[in-house]
Formats: C-alpha cells, structure tokens, sequence
C-alpha cells in the first residue's frame, strides 16, 4: 500500500505543494528517498529513526520507499521530516483518516520533538488556496498560521501527539489565538528635530506617497537623525500589506505571527549585492525584499559598493526583483521607500558654508562616480540637509509632533488607497504611466506651469517628468484638493530639480562674479597707473591710456595683476621701479588705497537686496575678499573662488534667513520648501555645470 501526506517546499518565498508516498514491500530493510531530495531531507532518515526510537517503535525491517512528488522540484531544508514519519506510519498500518486533507509540516528532534520551521504562512496560504481543510505545524509556529482565517490549525509539539492521533487514542490538539502582536512606543520624536524645516516637509511627502528621498549636506546636520524619526510618521499597514510582510519573513523563519509595524531596513554600507537584493544557491529575500512595504535606509550611500547600488536600478523601477540560477528564476517582492543619505564630498564640506572644502578635484571626481545618473534620476526628492546653528539648537523644541504627522500622513494615505484600488495598489508611487494619466489629469494652467518648468530645467526626463506628477499628485493629497494645482507642481519641483536653488544661485554667481572682475579691474587700473608713474620718474615711458580703457571695456577679458603688468610693459620701467625703494613704497601704497576703494565701491549691495541687507553685506565682504585675496593667481581662478565663495555664503544666509523667518507656521514652510535657496544637493553635480547652463 502506497500512503500520502500533503506537505511543501519553500521556493523563494512562496510555498510549493509536494506529496510525499511512502511504500514498504519485501525485500532487504533499507530506507530510499528519491524526488530531487538535498541533503538535509536524506539526512533526516537518522532524525526519523531516533524520534520513532524514543517512542519505542522503529523503520519496519522492509525495503521503505519515500518519493518526493514533483520528482523535478529540489526539495531543501527539514521541514519535511514530520510528514515523511507519518507516512511511513500510515504505509505501515496506521490510522490514516485523521490526516486526510491536512498539510503536515515539521521538523523532528532525536527525542521526537517538533522544532519550528521557515515559511509556515506561505504553507497556510497554499493550503487555504488549494481547498485543504487545515494544516498540522509545529506548536511554536501557531501563531503564523492563524493568520489565514477559515482553517483548521493543529500545533503539535511531539511525534508522541501524531502517533496517538493515527493510532485513534486521542485528537489532534488544536491550536489557540495567541495575541503576541503589539506596536511597540516610539522611543524618538519628529519634534526632537531642530529646524531643518525642508528636510522634514519633503520626509512628509515622501512617506505619504511611498516615494524615494534623497538627504544630503555635510556631517553633523541631522541626514541620519531625520531618517531614524521616519518610522515614528509612517502610516499603518492594510491586511493585504501585512499578510505580503510577513510572509517574506516567515520565509526567513523571522516571523512570530502577523506583523503590525512597517519594516525600517538601515543595512551598514559594507553589504553585499547578494545580501542587499537577495541570492544564494536556493535564492533567499535581501534587503530590500525585508523591506518591502517599509523603508530602506541607505545611510552614507557613495560608501555603498558601486554594484551593490546600482543593482537598485531595476527593483526601484518594477518594485520586484528577479534573481536567476541555473534551476530557475525567482520573483521577490521588494515595494519600499529608499531613503539614501550623502555627503556632498568626500570631506564632507563642500558647499556647507562652514569649512573649507579640502578634496582634490580626483577625489571629487571619484566620488561623484559612484553614484550613476540613471539612479539619481529614480530618486523622487532631493533635499541639501543645511548646517543648523548654535541659536536653533539650544531652544526648545518647536514644530509638530510625529503623532500630528502621522495622522496627515495616514489621511492621505487613505484617499490613495481609495483612488487606486481599482488598479490593485496603494500609493502614488507605485502607480505605472498608464495609472498615472488616469488618475493625476492636469488642468491648463497646470499643464503650462509643467512645460515653463521642464523649458526651464534641461535635467528632465520623461522618467522624471512622471515622478514630479506623482509626487504633486501626494501633495494634493496631504493638502485635501482633487486636482493637482500649480503651486503643488513648484514645490515639487523644488525637490525634485537637481539644483532647487537654480534661480538664486545663479543671481548670486552674475552679482558676486561682477563685483570681483569690477574690483579687479578697478585694481589693475590704478596699479598701471601707479607702475607708470613710477617708471615715469625713472625716465620709462608710460603704459598707454588706451590700452588700459580697453580692459576696461571688455567685463570678460582677463585683468593682469601689478607685477606681471610692470614686467610687460617695459624692462627698464620694472628696474627703475625696483631701484627706489621710496617711490616703489609710495605705489605700493596708492595702490592699496585704490584698490580698497574701487572693492567696496563694487561691493555695495543692490536695491532689490534690501530684504536681506545684513547677508548680502556679509556675502559682499566675502566677494571682495576673494576677488583681492592673492594678486599673483590667474584671474579666471580668482573670480572662480571669489564666485564659489561668495555665492555658498550667500546660499546659506539666504536659506538660514528664510529658516528663521518662517518659524513652525505650516504656511511658511510651504513657500519656504517652493522657494528654497539651497545649495545643489546631488553629489554628482557642481557650481561649473551651473555656470555652463547659464
């Protein structure tokens, strides 16, 4: 007689049914077990005896015959073990009424314990959707199996309890609720954040809609303190989220009932590819499958390992991930919110305000490397995390809570639930083109404020053009309006552009790289004229006036300094001006005066900066600082650093100025997001790419 016992196999994360027969006939006492068995399943014939052994029964002393059905199907792992022990009872006599229609699953002891195994839910799922009336797991893994409403569930703990069960002394014990699942308080608070207003309104769009988040500044800004706090905003997971969740775990045998609470991933940067997306011989869930419906923190992102990131490509796109072996192909689920924090150099300083930048433009160009602009392009809001200054740190804490947030999140999240269910998804940044232009219609003033901003950034591409949809579509949503409107559209774009302080930058680049070249203009002016004079009373000719209104005509034509003037113009000039000391003193001095008046006459500030005229004042200094800093360097150096500096100082007051003035008001920091003033925060990118567009 052939005995059967419903069990299954794990592949990927789903659950594979398998029959497993059992025959004894005649012949030499040997045990066989055949259907593409790994090892671990041979291996169990040893766990089998000694668990039939403690009970005092052992293998009838025949030829047994195990087959693993489908014979193609490689079966690894030892949860197998309880229904091959049963199998064998049933083909050796006993009782097998009691096991009809039951998927049996376990792992046997030596003492005939039943041990918990991987991917009980996934086995309750397929035992529900193949119209079996229950299932048989080990006691320690009751709790994942009633999950799956409308099922018998029997937890056993010994084979002692499937022998009495076969043999008619007693039934099967029958598994009861435990409530193990709790949401565990929040130990951190959005409110604990000082300032960094833009940082924390674009984490909210971002975790309303699901979309990736880029923060990048120098150390110590709080890129990492805002990511650890966004666990504490995320909204709750649906029944169907929550069965996909644990079911991924379950698999990993990390499961202990229904999870409750989103997953927050922070993998450390020296991780694999394999261990980021998921591999091995028997393909495993990652990283990014163990965040799926959470969050994935990508702290110190360019640290990563170039394959290792780039490998993101892919499932950011389709959120799965297919990982391919020489037996077959496995889809993994992998639908999370990445948030990736970055320096902006490896030094971390550039574009701070605060130090000095000491990378070389090798190590600029290096860095930069390691982070490509298809992925760039795939992350939805890109945020430049500012310096926050002594005043802002030591006052108390100010803004909303992340319980206050939360419930804006969750409320938005739930018109999303509402307006895509038809589709089968659940926030806007899972939505496909198609999806999109169904659901995110643009009015005619929206459609034209999408071609000015598009017209006006040459960086989008279609792919981005659809992510600033999305992302105004979650907007409107946190806002409660229906259609997307255009103010949505420029905030959005604030984020989403690669420079979000285009329009200041480059102001401040044209004010700033025009007063340098006036200084020095005004300075090369009067140091021909002092070197003249000085030649002049050493019998020299003088430099002609025409020549010197010419440079000055010309704002772009390069500006020598004194001594490389003095050499060209004539060489006895030059040694008659080195020859009295006294004469060269009193140049030397008229030429100072000159210069001091010419810079600050150059630096005053312009009318439409009257707003913020302490800034400006400050931003002017550090121009004509730099453009007079070193009168031996090229000048198209000096006015480079003297635009560089002036302009990341400018940058940051301006952004802390509107920090300060717009407070906690949640209106203010709209337009504070919509007109940021930020230095650009991709990594990737630098001021020249701004000089070269403008």
């Amino acid at each position: 007689m052939v005995a059967h016992v419903a069990s299954c196999t794990l592949d990927g994360i789903d659950a594979v049914l398998v029959d497993v027969e059992c025959e004894i006939t005649p012949g030499l006492p040997g045990y066989h077990v055949v259907g593409l068995a790994a090892t671990a399943v041979k291996e169990g014939a040893t766990r089998i005896r000694s668990a039939l052994a403690s009970l005092g029964l052992d293998l009838p002393l025949k030829k047994v015959v195990v087959n693993l059905a489908p014979a193609d199907l490689r079966k690894p792992g030892s949860a197998l073990d309880l229904p091959i022990a049963a199998a064998v009872l049933l083909a050796n006599g006993a009782y097998g009424e009691v096991l009809a229609d039951l998927l049996v699953l376990g792992e046997l002891g030596l003492d005939g314990s039943v041990r918990r195994v991987h991917g009980v839910l996934a086995a309750t799922m397929l035992a529900k959707a193949r119209g079996l009336r229950g299932v048989i797991v080990p006691a320690d893994c009751t709790a994942e199996a009633l999950v799956v409403e409308d099922l018998e569930v029997y937890g056993v703990s010994h084979l002692s309890e499937v022998t009495d069960a076969v043999g008619g002394r007693r039934d099967l014990p029958t598994a009861k609720q435990r409530f193990t699942n709790f949401v565990r308080a929040a130990t951190v608070d959005m409110i604990e954040v000082r300032g960094q207003l833009v940082a924390r309104r674009a984490i909210e769009i971002a975790v309303a809609g699901g979309h990736n988040l880029m923060l990048a500044g120098p150390p110590g800004t709080g890129k990492t303190m805002l990511a650890r706090r966004i666990p504490t905003i995320l909204p709750p997971l649906t029944r169907t989220e929550a069965l996909e969740t644990t079911k991924v775990y379950s698999a990993l045998g990390l499961a202990d009932g229904l999870i409750a609470e989103r997953p927050f991933r922070a993998p450390h940067h020296t991780i694999s590819t394999q261990a980021l997306l998921g591999g091995g011989t028997n393909p495993r869930p990652g990283e990014i499958s163990l965040a799926h419906n959470g969050v994935l923190v990508l702290d110190e992102m360019p640290e990563f390992a170039r394959n290792a990131i780039e490998s993101l490509r892919q499932p950011l796109e389709e959120r799965t991930v297919t990982i391919s072996r020489v037996n077959g192909s496995v889809r993994l689920p992998a639908s999370f919110l990445l948030v990736a924090a970055a320096n902006p150099c490896p030094c971390g300083w550039r574009y701070s305000g605060v130090r000095e930048c000491t990378c070389t433009n090798g190590s600029l160009e290096r860095y930069r490397m390691r982070m490509s602009g298809p992925l760039l392009d795939r992350i939805d809001l890109q945020v430049h995390v500012q310096p926050v200054p002594l005043s802002t740190l030591r006052t108390p804490p100010e803004g909303q809570t992340s319980a206050e947030i939360r419930e804006r999140v969750t409320v938005a999240r739930e018109r999303q639930q509402v307006r895509l269910a038809v589709f089968g998804i659940s926030c806007n940044a899972e939505m496909s083109s198609r999806v999109m232009r169904a659901t995110c219609r643009l009015s005619d003033t929206a459609e034209l404020r999408l071609a000015q901003l598009v017209a006006r950034d040459s960086t989008y591409t279609a792919r981005s053009i659809d992510r600033l949809i999305k992302c105004a579509r979650t907007l409107a949503d946190l806002e409660g309006h229906e259609s997307i409107l255009d103010d949505h559209l420029d905030e959005i774009a604030g984020f989403r552009s690669v420079y979000p302080a285009l329009e200041l930058y480059e102001l401040a680049s044209a004010e700033h790289r025009s007063a340098a070249r006036a200084a020095k203009r005004a300075a090369s002016k009067a140091t021909a004229a002092a070197a003249a004079s000085t030649a002049g009373k050493a019998g020299a000719a003088s430099p002609d006036d025409a020549g010197i209104e010419g440079l000055d005509a010309g704002s772009e034509a390069p500006v020598q300094d004194h001594a490389s003037l003095a050499s060209n113009d004539d060489g006895a000039a030059t040694k008659a001006a080195n020859a009295n000391d006294d004469d060269d003193a009193a140049a030397k001095a008229a030429i100072a005066d000159a210069r001091a008046d010419a810079s600050r006459k150059a630096a005053t500030p312009d009318d439409h900066d009257h707003n913020h005229n302490d800034g400006h004042n400050d931003d002017d200094s550090a121009a004509t600082k730099a453009a007079t800093a070193n009168d031996d360097d090229d000048d198209d150096d000096d006015d480079d650093a003297a635009t560089t500096a002036a302009t990341t100082n400018a940058c940051a007051a301006a952004t802390k100025s509107a920090t300060v003035d717009a407070g906690s008001d949640d209106g203010a920091v709209r337009s504070l997001c919509r007109a940021s003033r930020q230095v650009p925060p991709n990594p990737l990118q630098g001021p020249s790419d701004v000089s070269a567009r403008s």
